[in-house]
């Protein structure tokens, strides 16, 4: 059950509505929420406890949002574009912004989202800090590996209900939208090199070090092509979900960060 400080909205979006959810502690001191944007098969419910406990410790509120097609956000039509890494910062996301009034604010991207972080970070300056998590820069063999062994995992009995939990009647289409677009030959040349010379704010790549879809070139990339000053944190022992595998150095980092940058 969700406490007072919880809050629940429908935001009108092209397409349809986006679902976000707010956590707000008691007597936070900071204007700047964070932004969280969830990975390939995420959804809001899908952060687990990560979003109310980021929020108590930074004393400051945390947003989430299921983008449209996924979660309890309305339904989409047809796959996603290409694009659709940086069509989260041109279509979708000045929506969520504008919608809750939101603006300037940090974002923490898990995996893709964490690509789609670094695309709005270099359109909106209103973006003061982009944190990465197991966030992809290019299409690496590993991820393509990684794409592939789930895929096949998905064609076992009982594994697309475990999906439609979260998804409801679009978990096939959540599942197509990754797989699909990911194993395309036309997505093959994808990467964030443009993106990354038009982020001047500061950024922080979150990588742990048995990442199951992608090596430490990734953090290294986003990183070391940032064009505002940057840092890298590789964790030990962790897989692609160092929010929830590595919860408090997470946070940690993230703390540090906002410190360290007076934001």
């Amino acid at each position: 059950m969700m406490n007072n400080n919880t809050r629940e909205f429908q935001i009108t979006a092209p397409g349809g509505t986006i679902y976000a959810r707010a956590w707000t502690p008691e007597g936070s001191y900071s204007q700047v929420p964070v932004i969280l944007l969830h990975d390939s098969l995420g959804s809001v419910d899908l952060w687990r406890g990560f979003p109310e406990i980021l929020a108590e410790k930074l004393n400051r509120q945390v947003i989430a949002y299921d983008r449209p097609g996924f979660g309890k956000s309305d339904a989409r039509h047809g796959p996603p574009s290409l694009r659709f890494i940086e069509e989260e910062g041109e279509v979708y996301f000045p929506w969520v912004k504008s919608g809750l009034s939101i603006k300037k604010y940090v974002l923490f991207g898990h995996s893709v989202g964490g690509g789609m972080a670094c695309n709005i970070a270099a359109r909106d300056k209103d973006c003061q800090g982009v944190v990465t998590a197991a966030s992809q820069a290019f299409v690496e063999d590993l991820t393509r590996q990684g794409i592939i062994k789930v895929q096949k995992g998905f064609e076992k009995p009982g594994q697309m209900e475990r999906l439609k939990k979260w998804h409801g009647k679009k978990a096939l289409w959540v599942l197509r939208a990754w797989t699909d677009t990911w194993l395309s030959p036309d997505f093959a040349n994808w990467s964030l090199e443009d993106c990354m010379k038009k982020v001047f704010c500061p950024v922080l790549a979150i990588h742990g070090d048995k990442d199951e879809y992608g090596s430490r070139a990734f953090p290294e990339f986003i990183a070391g092509k940032a064009a505002g000053p940057s840092q890298m944190l590789i964790l030990k022992d962790c897989g692609h979900m160092p929010h929830l595998e590595k919860t408090d150095e997470v946070i940690g980092a993230i703390e540090e960060l906002l410190k360290q940058h007076g934001i």
